[in-house]
């Protein structure tokens, strides 16, 4: 009788363990990697080129391989779509229905009081230094916490698909501007991608003790406490901001995965670290929404910041002048302040949304109601060479600011619809900031409105280039460029005459050539791609994207009596191109490619001002 009960016993143990392990199956799968993207293509191409080949599993192993052997150029194309898949999936896929939760409190890594701690100790070398790469506001951080409630209350509110807050009956979008007017961090420039040789990474990650759980923030204190302004200290000093404030993960320490995009300290001042830090912390938070972290990583202070500028607590009657960077005014005594009167308002979303040029600048309504508020804002010494206006720019005009800060007088009309509980807000400079151009130092002589700077700076002919070579970091105007590669780089591109046929040979492993004009000296890039099926082969002109400028171009690819051919208009690209851009292209089949792997061309570029010749 026991033998009989201890066996059914043993079988209820048994199914109740296949149950656990049991997978649901109405469960969405995780998008695939670029190593899976890859490996997909490669095996299928193996099978059909080796049928003598024993199985799957050589054929991974090749597939192996030959990963390990591709450069980051290489693997861009398979990167870039895995991310586009990955996008989608964030998008489309409902939300997971959250885990259950037996904390209350907001657990994160985002830590403003930490970072203001290695800010007081820094040394007037090691500031200047912090605002040459155009995180000079960064240094007017005054606040300590984070108000754990009002985050969780925005979490809540917070779509991450729309990328917008929908409080108090209002959806307000979030876009890089506003990271910047909050941040003032830079909303304009190149994207902060992954890139980098691998060879330096792999420096970098054993210079700081770089684990698979991440970089140590107290070894990052350490190497801060040292008096030292040089590379060392910036790329040591963005790793902890990035790690502390802006870009926080899940984990305990510094993501590793920011080496990547620091190993060239003197091109951080021109990336749009705006946008990734919105990109960041949407990310984080879809992750976190979906249980798959216990923690929320992302930006929250600037999500903080954002409610209290964006909705009033006060009387209209009240407004004073605001302050950009929006970080720079508000400390300790005045969140204590706002989070007294949302109190006694009835709690989060009881004010009202205001509406400025982006929704921003009108939080600060009810405590600053001292006549002389517009000095005080004005004089603190603190408040100086934010990043809207730091780069080296100096403001002109008859009424120059003190310490690079702005303040704007507001004239407020009030709706006449009062069920409407947002108030619509004009701004009236009597005197607009004037400052020379971003790309003053690539030739642009222009002095611009501030108001009018990023409309500018969007056609402006002078935007930088970037030479197209993998290890030469040189940025220039394009004539700069151009004289550049003809004197440094003469050797390891192809010079070539407008209207003039060009036969060319690109090697197996060779992913573009560098094409430069005896006329003129402007440079082309002739780009090969990889597709399942064969080579993409295009032409792009290296110019300002700002540029109207276009030539004319033919590329033919033959193999005995068959002959493919492209006839079209290059794009203007600021350097070489990553991943496939949406331009013209020529497929050649892998058929028409020799057994040794080399691709021959012959293309022709027509001058822009003979374009109608052919």
């Amino acid at each position: 009788m026991m033998m009989v009960m201890r066996t059914e016993q043993e079988h209820i143990e048994t199914e109740g363990s296949k149950t656990k392990k049991k997978k649901r199956q109405d469960g969405t799968s995780r998008p695939a990697c670029s190593w899976v993207h890859f490996s997909r293509e490669f095996i299928k191409e193996y099978t059909a080129t080796h049928p003598e080949s024993s199985g799957l599993k050589v054929a991974t192993k090749a597939a192996s391989d030959a990963w390990k052997l591709m450069t980051p150029e290489d693997k861009a194309k398979y990167t870039n779509r895995a991310r586009e898949v990955w996008d989608k999936y964030l998008s489309t896929t409902p939300a997971r229905t959250p885990k259950p939760r037996r904390q209350t409190k907001l657990v994160t890594r985002c830590s403003p009081g930490r970072l203001l701690n290695v800010l007081q100790r820094l040394t007037p070398d090691q500031r200047d230094a912090v605002k040459s790469m155009g995180f000079g506001s960064i240094l007017n951080l005054k606040c300590r916490t984070l108000r754990r409630s009002l985050c969780l209350w925005l979490l809540e509110k917070f779509n991450t698909v729309r990328r917008s807050l929908e409080i108090c009956g209002e959806r307000i979008p979030l876009t890089a501007r506003d990271v910047e007017l909050v941040m003032g961090l830079s909303s304009s420039g190149k994207d902060v991608v992954n890139s980098g040789p691998d060879e330096l990474i792999a420096e970098l990650r054993k210079k700081y003790n770089a684990t698979n759980r991440g970089i140590s923030v107290r070894l990052l204190e350490e190497r801060l406490a040292v008096p030292e302004a040089g590379e060392d200290f910036q790329r040591s000093f963005l790793l902890y901001v990035l790690g502390t404030l802006l870009c926080p993960t899940a984990r305990l320490d510094v993501s590793p995965s920011f080496l990547h995009f620091l190993t060239n300290m003197e091109v951080i001042h021109q990336y749009n670290w705006g946008k990734f830090l919105l990109d960041r912390l949407v990310r984080e938070v879809a992750r976190y929404r979906q249980g798959k972290q216990r923690a929320v990583g992302g930006c929250l202070l600037f999500l903080q910041l954002f409610y209290y500028e964006s909705v009033a607590v006060g009387e209209p009657s009240e407004l004073s002048p605001a302050i950009f960077p929006c970080l720079a005014s508000w400390g300790e005594e005045e969140i204590s302040e706002r989070e007294k009167q949302e109190r006694e308002l009835g709690g989060y979303g009881c004010g009202e949304v205001v509406c400025k040029e982006r929704g921003l600048g009108m939080g600060t309504l009810a405590y600053r109601n001292q006549p002389d508020s517009i000095h005080s804002a004005l004089m603190q010494p603190e408040l100086e060479n934010y990043a809207l206006l730091e780069q080296g720019y100096q403001i002109v005009g008859e009424d120059q600011l003190n310490g690079g800060m702005f303040t704007a007088e507001e004239n407020i009309p009030m709706s006449g619809n009062e069920g409407n509980n947002a108030v619509c807000v004009d701004i009236e400079i009597a005197d607009p900031v004037r400052a020379p151009c971003r790309n003053a130092q690539y030739g642009c002589e222009e002095i611009i409105d501030y108001t009018k700077r990023k409309e500018h700076e969007s056609i402006c002919i002078s935007s930088p280039c970037a030479c197209p070579l993998q290890k030469c970091h040189f940025i220039g105007s394009s004539a700069q460029l151009s004289e550049h590669f003809s004197g440094k780089h003469w050797d390891s591109g192809r010079r070539f005459q407008y209207n003039s046929p060009l036969a060319i040979t690109l090697n197996k492993n060779e992913a573009f050539l560098v094409l430069q004009s005896e006329k003129d000296g402007v440079l082309f890039l002739l780009s090969k791609g990889t597709e399942s099926i064969g080579y993409t082969v295009m032409i792009t002109c290296i110019n300002p994207s700002s540029s109207t400028e276009q030539y004319l171009y033919d590329v033919v690819s033959e193999r005995g009596n068959t002959c493919l051919r492209l006839k079209s208009y290059t794009n203007n690209y600021p350097g070489r191109v990553e991943g496939s851009p949406p331009v013209d292209f020529l497929l050649v089949p892998f058929d028409f490619v020799g057994p040794t792997g080399k691709l021959d061309l012959e293309m022709c570029i027509w001058n822009s001002t003979d374009i109608g010749a052919d």
